[in-house]
């Protein structure tokens, strides 16, 4: 038979784990521990639900600051075989209040105005093109 000592021990480590299991769980980083102060213009997503779901974000920030575009992106849903994008434009310019499914996304107006395209592809494969409309 367990001693009393021995179970009172098992209890703190069983408590010990959840706690420490939940403290993780909530302390995750999210988009607001970005530098850049990124705010969600528009959104898209085709109502497809038993085929590829595609993502579309248009994205304003305060900088171009590359890396912090990639962890924003690698922080939005993605789905098996679906398509996420995100076009970031700068908060301080205009951008695009209204997104669609077809290419360019968005009113061609606002292609001088972007500042990169990120992409995670159907296999996850992420891109990021930095000034994708400038020739």
């Amino acid at each position: 038979m367990i001693g009393t000592k021995t179970k009172y021990i098992v209890y703190a480590l069983v408590l010990g784990g959840i706690i420490w299991m939940l403290k993780d769980s909530f302390s995750q980083p999210g988009v607001a521990d970005l530098n850049g102060s990124f705010k969600e213009r528009a959104f898209y997503r085709n109502e497809n639900n038993t085929g590829p779901i595609v993502r579309i974000y248009a994205v304003s920030l305060n900088d171009t600051l590359w890396k912090e575009m990639e962890a924003y992106g690698n922080l939005m849903p993605h789905n098996k075989y679906g398509t996420t994008r995100v076009f970031y434009f700068s908060e301080k310019k205009q951008f695009p209040d209204i997104l669609s499914e077809t290419s360019p996304h968005f009113d061609p107006k606002f292609n001088k105005y972007c500042l990169g395209v990120y992409e995670k592809n159907g296999m996850g494969e992420i891109s990021l093109i930095k000034f994708p409309f400038n020739n």
